[in-house]
């Protein structure tokens, strides 16, 4: 049930930031679900910056918490209770911070959608840290009115685009935040008070991603199944040398090994060229004509690698379909329509319009590569809109765009409307790595002595979106969360921050800084990410929703405490990170898994021969003990055996289970390890997996 309230002041307030009007308030209403709680929304006049702030009833303890969104951001609700409980961004929201002693607040971060404001314009301060802090700060005010004091420490935190923008108000906006947690970020690095758009070097390590995928096709799976447990580790058998050179590269510039199969189901990383493709042509256009007309640049000297794939024609369009119909019409649910079916789900959610059109179907398409494909409107009252394919299944295209692109899709496109269909510039974006060098030193093997192998343009620019560069420069306590399995923020983005914050804080930088890995975590949950034939998601895959809620809860301890985190130990070298193999070596809070297959990484058996698969696992010192093993068998990633007899007294456990199988084929047998740092082995919340595996082929 929703109450609507009342009584609360504004006019009291005075912005700290002089860019922002007066606060305003549009809603105040109590509500029952998920925990009772107070939801107040509004925005600062004069601005598009748009906040809503969650106060719960019981078991608050004077804390706020600030989640930032993913992406550009653009929405003041992502992380409001939904429908859509198992969903990351709901499970990081008001039941979590509650239960952290803490309410929430949440803003647009400056804008809506993926449109700037038109006042504020392209400084990417407004959009990386003003308009976050200014919310915060009033959120403060609203707090002593409902609670009759304000929080006494704020903590700013958030993933992907979040992890990017959630350091920058750390750093920028002392007197608001006292520590943040960022997961999954990256960035370049510059002096504090930058006022500069950023570089990222994800721009030209995705393309490079997209090349591969687009080069090798389902060689894909042939290499996931060599970089697998008890593969070969030859990633590079049966390929010609212009799929080796170009693989080599992706390794060479962070794509971290062992998560090959996820080159071949783009997610993140294609949205990011649909939302800034245009800004690419327009800084740059003269690569995209060179592409095709100049020596030193494959479109002109190797068009056989490229022409094949080249798509340039008008199409009609069939059929215009919406997130809702994406995600539940009969016919959309099988695996060739997962991705687009994801993407339009976090869309939706986090806009709260499911009637938006997202997707068409095509006629008239015909051969050519399709994803990232420009997708114009070119008749009906859409006319002139650009768009590009983020999901194709088919002749099916899911799309996004940029600015107002992104908030309009596909509507006012009806079926027989026209359209031009051309990948001529994403084909050449395909290299873009080869001719943009950032000096991160993953982009080394690209150069000799310090020369680039290939004509070189000016780096991009990011959209102001995604903030400023950082500076390591820490006033608070940061603990960043990075995992080694991450195709959307590759590994080197986890060390770069890190670099910045010993070169600006130097002898002081323990007292501020803290650096802890993931193992075998993936940019979403499994549950988002499409599975092998044999495998699904979950057993290689885990989620990594307990470990943010475990290092906020330490965050929280080091900053009113001054209980240090543990830090994870790491090894970096050639674009690669490495953990060490036990648990007391490689610290950090995560448990430490290894499974063998007769004792091997591989075991070959016969039909019904006895396989004996053991698990061994230990838990940092420090960091709890062992609460759960749960074994999965099949590859289904349900993990229906749980092994009794665990009483979460041990940081260390060594189990087996033998098992027979009744037909040939290859099993990949995984055990999940939960740990806990209570060793509540009845916990709910904060249990923190691991998982391994061994493959058994059977004859």
């Amino acid at each position: 049930m929703t109450v609507s309230l009342g009584g609360l002041e504004t006019a009291s307030y005075r912005v700290t930031d002089p860019y922002f009007g007066a606060p305003y308030i549009d809603e105040d209403v109590h509500v029952e679900q998920p925990v009772p709680h107070r939801v107040v929304h509004g925005g600062f006049e004069n601005t598009d910056t748009r906040f809503t702030c969650y106060f719960p009833d019981d078991g608050y303890e004077g804390r706020l918490f600030q989640p930032i969104e993913g992406g550009h951001g653009g929405h003041e609700r992502s992380f409001a209770p939904s429908n859509l409980g198992d969903l990351e961004f709901e499970r990081v929201g008001v039941r979590m911070l509650n239960r952290l002693g803490g309410y929430m607040v949440e803003s647009n971060q400056g804008h809506i959608g993926d449109d700037i404001d038109q006042r504020a314009g392209d400084d990417p301060r407004m959009y990386g840290y003003r308009a976050s802090a200014e919310s915060a700060r009033f959120s403060k005010h609203v707090a002593a009115q409902i609670y009759g004091a304000p929080p006494h420490h704020a903590y700013v935190f958030g993933g992907s685009g979040g992890g990017r923008r959630s350091p920058l108000c750390l750093e920028n906006a002392p007197d608001v935040y006292d520590g943040a947690l960022p997961y999954m970020g990256g960035g370049d690095i510059a002096p504090l008070g930058s006022t500069a758009r950023i570089r990222g070097s994800q721009v030209m390590s995705f393309a490079s991603m997209f090349n591969v995928q687009r080069i090798l096709g389902p060689k894909v799976l042939d290499i996931t199944d060599a970089m697998a447990p008890g593969g070969s580790g030859d990633p590079f058998t049966g390929l010609d040398t212009h799929q080796r050179e170009e693989l080599a590269s992706l390794y060479r510039q962070g794509f971290p090994i062992g998560d090959e199969f996820i080159i071949s189901q783009p997610f993140g990383q294609i949205w990011l060229w649909t939302s800034i493709a245009d800004m690419l042509y327009e800084q740059d256009p003269s690569y995209f004509e060179c592409f095709w007309s100049r020596p030193g640049y494959v479109g002109h000297d190797h068009p056989h690698l490229v022409q094949p794939d080249v798509i340039d024609t008008v199409a009609t369009v069939r059929r215009v379909l919406t997130a809702k119909e994406l995600a539940t019409l009969e016919g959309y649910e099988g695996a060739e329509f997962i991705t687009l079916r994801n993407l339009a789900v976090i869309m939706a959610t986090m806009s709260g319009d499911w009637e938006l059109p997202v997707a068409v179907e095509l006629d008239g398409v015909g051969s050519g590569y399709r994803l990232g494909t420009g997708v114009k409107v070119l008749s009906g009252p859409a006319a002139g809109r650009q768009l590009y394919a983020s999901g194709v299944s088919g002749d099916l295209f899911s799309c996004d765009g940029p600015a107002e692109a992104n908030i309009e899709r596909f509507r006012g496109v009806s079926a027989g409307d026209t359209v031009q269909v051309d990948n001529r510039r994403f084909l050449a974006f395909c290299y873009f790595a080869r001719h943009h060098l950032m000096e991160d030193e993953q982009f080394d093997s690209l150069r000799v002595d310090g020369v680039p192998m290939f004509p070189q343009h000016p780096v991009p620019l990011m959209s102001p979106l995604m903030g400023v560069s950082y500076s390591g420069q820490l006033q608070g306590k940061l603990i960043w969360v990075h995992h080694t399995h991450d195709a959307s923020l590759w590994p080197p983005q986890g060390v770069i921050y890190e670099q910045a914050a010993r070169a600006a804080l130097g002898d002081a930088v323990d007292d501020h800084f803290c650096l802890r890995w993931t193992h075998n975590a993936e940019h979403m949950p499994p549950l988002m990410i499409p599975s092998l034939p044999n495998r699904n998601a979950a057993t290689w895959l885990i989620d990594s929703q307990s470990i943010i809620e475990q290092s906020l809860l330490d965050l929280v301890a080091w900053v009113e405490q001054g209980v240090r985190p543990t830090a994870t130990n790491y090894t970096y070298s050639g674009g690669q990170v490495s953990l060490p193999a036990s648990a007391a070596e490689r610290g950090g809070i995560q448990p430490v898994v290894m499974v063998t297959a007769n004792g091997g990484s591989r075991a070959d058996a016969a039909v019904g021969e006895p396989v004996t698969v053991t698990v061994v696992c230990e838990v940092p010192p420090g960091a709890g003990s062992i609460v759960a093993i749960d074994w999965d068998v099949d590859g289904s990633g349900t993990f229906p055996l749980h092994e009794e007899g665990i009483d979460g007294s041990s940081a260390g456990v060594e189990r087996s289970i033998t098992r027979t199988f009744d037909a040939p084929g290859t099993y990949f047998v995984t055990a999940k390890v939960w740990s806990h740092r209570d060793g509540d082995v009845n916990a709910r919340h904060r249990r923190l997996p691991n998982l391994a595996q061994a493959r058994v082929v059977v004859q």
